[in-house]
């Protein structure tokens, strides 16, 4: 009995010693086998993702003329590669491009509703002064279940199944800080093939790119450099987020994401002109370096009277007045001294409708003049620097407010963090501390429009004299810093790609 119960006990144990292992392999393959699976195909993803880098370059190659017709092969895997360049593919595959003037009679309406894909359309149909184009991209795609590795707009770009992008080999969309370049590779044709052979994709190039922008048959505004406010471009594609992840790291912009379309758009501001201009009712101040604590370097206005006399230059009540969102800052022109010597002063406030109720004011009278010159040979004349730092101002605690505007950084205040009262030295500036800090806080909030009103029509109700200033004599003169990353010249081009698969 105890050989048999002996015998019986050692088949037992090797039956379990059996089972066990038997379960740990079957565990090993359960756990190990997506795993395995999810190698393969990795490895498998980053073949394709090589020939497409190479395929990219050798398009470009092509498209530069280096060699016109350009074959990279690709070794399929049992998967599928389609070429989607026909005007069906090119709806979910584009470029909007859109010059935006604050001024245009469109721009209020569209504005507020730009993050949107087709937005525009309303107004591309009904105003005359619309100004944008479209441009067409389409893209060579090789999709395995859920995953996509594609050729679009000189980039390679790769979609992962839980819905993100990841880009291969960036696009051709070339940012230095003050040009922007696109040129777009149109993708022409539509073959498609499946299979574990290999295939080759050729590529032809026209050589010939349309030059889109800049392009007068197009709109008037559409010259370098720029002469509109903003820069709307709209990436309609699968790929969406990926273009937006990327226009984001050489601009300082951030995109807006319109999901619903697959739709990325990037909002760029154009940097407005700079010298000296003849005086116009309008003009515009664009994003001032925040880092700089002067970043205006020129701010003046030269008044220049109709003839020699100075008794007859009287500008007083003309104003200067700058606005952005809630924000508004006026200069207002008065005569100091009379009969003689003739000289000019200024009353400056600022008001922001954004704190506490709006009615809120800082307000600031001169102590400092500007003298009025006249001559035998020479119209009487003046000029207002603004960003004198001799010309001095005194805060008028009898007309103002407690001071709210001067502290920490915020969306209603600005350096310097100073304490102004009516009898402190705070209270006393010039007038260069004071329009360096008052635009500073208005250009947080965008570009200031500024307008420029005479006497007669600054005061309307007031039944004036002839401020008798000589228009088309007079200039204003504006430098600023913008510090970069503002655009100041466009350069797009399409260039069409011709694939084929065989």
């Amino acid at each position: 009995m105890l050989k048999n119960d002996t015998a019986v006990s050692s088949v037992i144990g090797i039956s379990i010693i059996l089972v066990i292992s038997l379960l740990s392999i079957g565990l090993m393959l359960l756990y190990t086998a997506p795993l395995i699976g999810d190698t393969q195909e990795m490895a498998k993803a980053q073949k394709v993702e090589q020939a497409f880098t190479v395929f990219d370059s050798r398009t470009s190659k092509s498209s530069l003329g280096e060699s016109p017709l350009q074959t990279t092969s690709l070794t399929l895997m049992g998967e599928n590669i389609a070429v989607h360049g026909n005007p069906e593919s090119y709806n979910e595959s584009s470029i909007m491009v859109i010059a935006l003037s604050s001024d245009s009679s469109w721009y209020n309406s569209f504005y507020p509703n730009r993050g949107t894909w087709n937005s525009w359309k309303w107004y591309e149909e009904n105003e005359q002064n619309f100004t944008g184009f479209n441009a067409s991209m389409g893209k060579v795609r090789y999709y395995s279940g859920n995953r996509i590795i594609a050729y679009e707009g000189g980039g390679i770009w790769s979609r992962y199944p839980d819905g993100g992008t990841i880009m291969v080999s960036p696009p051709e969309f070339h940012y230095n800080g003050e040009t922007l370049t696109l040129p777009i590779m149109k993708v022409t044709g539509s073959d498609s093939v499946g299979g574990s052979s290999n295939v080759n994709m050729k590529v032809k190039a026209s050589n010939k790119p349309v030059v889109l922008y800049p392009n007068t048959t197009l709109g008037n505004s559409f010259t370098n450099p720029l002469n509109c406010d903003k820069i709307l471009i709209y990436f309609n594609s699968e790929f969406y987020d990926g273009w937006a992840e990327y226009a984001e790291t050489l601009t300082t912009t951030t995109a807006m994401l319109d999901h619903r379309n697959k739709t990325a758009i990037i909002e760029m501001d154009t940097k407005p002109k700079m010298g000296t201009f003849p005086l116009m009712n309008s003009f515009k101040i664009g994003k001032l370096n925040q880092s700089n604590s002067t970043p205006i370097g020129n701010f003046s206005f030269y008044l220049e009277a109709v003839d020699t006399d100075a008794s007859n230059f009287n500008p007083a009540g003309s104003k200067i007045t700058a606005t952005s969102k809630t924000k508004t800052l006026t200069y207002e022109v008065k005569k100091v001294s009379q009969p003689h010597p003739y000289t000019l002063g200024l009353t400056i406030t600022y008001t922001d409708a954004a704190f506490g109720d709006g009615s809120q004011v800082e307000v600031w009278e001169s102590i400092s003049t500007y003298p009025v010159y006249s001559a035998t040979n020479k119209e009487a004349n003046s000029t207002l620097d603004l960003v004198n730092d001799t010309y001095m101002l005194k805060y008028d605690s009898q007309k103002s407010d407690e001071e709210y505007s001067w502290g920490p950084i915020s969306p209603t205040r600005m350096t310097p963090d100073i304490n102004i009262t009516g009898s402190n030295a705070n209270s006393i500036q010039s007038v260069n501390n004071i329009t360096q800090h008052y635009m500073k806080l208005l250009s947080q909030d965008g570009v200031i429009e500024c307008t420029w009103l005479e006497g007669n029509n600054a005061q309307p109700n007031k039944n004036k004299k002839n401020n008798k200033i000589n228009m088309d004599e007079s200039t204003y003169t504006l430098i600023y810093d913008g510090g970069g990353g503002v655009l100041t010249y466009l350069h797009i081009t399409s260039n069409d790609v011709e694939v084929t698969l065989e």
